[in-house]
């Protein structure tokens, strides 16, 4: 079957085809809006959803150009319809149930947390990634979510750690914000903490580990950098950044320090994880914050030592697309679990 996934859940506009019996993705098409939401310092919803409805023809058509096929070689219709930006999921399932009723083809509900979870399974060659064997540890990072699922087979999944309050990303990009860096933060504060060689300066506090317990938390990793800052001279709690008394050295050593502490929060609950379900020989990584190089590779190196295989999803599928979201499509479909005509939008 060749499945077209759509996904619209936040601001990107994003469109794939996916051939089950090839198992090869056949093409991807995205448009970001990382630059209408930038001077915002964060994603407007109305925006988001205005910009998806003007785009959400252009792209769907361009992934079906890309895959060299067109509307009526599709077998099914895969679409994120849960959770988001209500806005933003109602262009995207509108769309699709639009498509699926003049056609008659099936449309199949997907969980836009479940295509982060399996985006590792696209490689850079849009083939199917051969080295996941379940059950694997899956670690899935963003803006919007951080969190640990326990992977036994393909839609088959638990969560066993969640964030108990912000998420990595939006940890990231607050942060970003409160150095002046702009949105979205991760890039930025990559790019500075490397130029001091992602060192530790100022020992920001680590999740507590409770025992018998995973979770994340990054709010109290927020507020001790915020009032370190304030400390500092260089934040006003009304005024936010002082830029005139910012430096690029304090803007490189915060940063440093803060995905150093991010990177040893990952690593930590990715270990115990490990030692509790000692059956997973396999460790992936996705999500947006999963573009970020240096924690890609504190990971990689804490497989290495525990003997297990580390894999990450490429750059291009850590972010919002419609891969994920056809390459679910793709094994629900074959697995016969079609929604119906009515899908609606599901806040969770």
């Amino acid at each position: 079957m060749k499945i077209l996934g759509i996904e619209t859940s936040c601001d990107e506009t994003g469109a794939a085809v996916y051939d089950t019996a090839a198992r090869k993705l056949l093409s991807n098409a995205l448009f970001s809006q990382i630059d209408l939401h930038a001077i915002y310092g964060g994603v407007v919803p109305e925006i988001a959803s205005r910009s998806q409805l003007e785009k959400i023809d252009l792209i769907v058509a361009h992934a079906l150009q890309q895959a060299q096929c067109s509307l009526a070689d599709i077998d099914a219709i895969a679409v994120t319809n849960r959770p988001g930006l209500v806005g933003s999921l109602l262009v995207g399932v509108c769309f699709a149930k639009g498509m699926a009723w003049a056609t008659g083809k099936k449309i199949i509900g997907i969980d836009h947390l479940e295509g982060h979870i399996f985006s590792p399974f696209i490689t850079r060659e849009f083939a199917v990634e051969e080295r996941i064997k379940f059950p694997f540890l899956s670690l899935s990072a963003s803006g919007g979510h951080t969190s640990l699922h326990l992977v036994n087979d393909f839609g088959s999944f638990q969560m066993v750690a969640q964030t108990h309050d912000d998420a990595a990303g939006e940890a990231f990009d607050k942060i970003a914000k409160m150095l002046g860096l702009g949105y979205p933060g991760g890039a930025r504060i990559e790019k500075y903490a490397a130029a001091v060689g992602f060192q530790d300066f100022f020992s920001y506090p680590r999740t507590k580990n409770i025992p018998g317990s995973l979770f994340f938390s990054f709010s109290g990793l927020k507020t001790a950098v915020l009032y370190d800052l304030v400390k500092k001279g260089v934040y006003d709690l009304e005024k936010g950044p002082l830029s005139e008394r910012f430096t690029d050295d304090l803007r490189q050593q915060v940063s440093s320090s803060l995905l150093v502490c991010v990177g040893d929060i990952f690593c930590n609950n990715v270990m115990r994880a490990l030692e509790k379900y000692p059956e997973v020989r396999t460790v992936t990584f996705g999500g947006g914050v999963a573009c970020n190089a240096y924690l890609r590779n504190r990971l990689n190196e804490l497989c290495q030592r525990k003997g297990v295989t580390f894999v990450a999803a490429p750059p291009a599928f850590c972010t919002d697309n419609g891969a994920m979201i056809a390459f679910v499509g793709g094994y629900k479909a074959e697995q016969n679990l079609f929604s119906d005509i009515t899908l609606d939008v599901l806040k969770a």
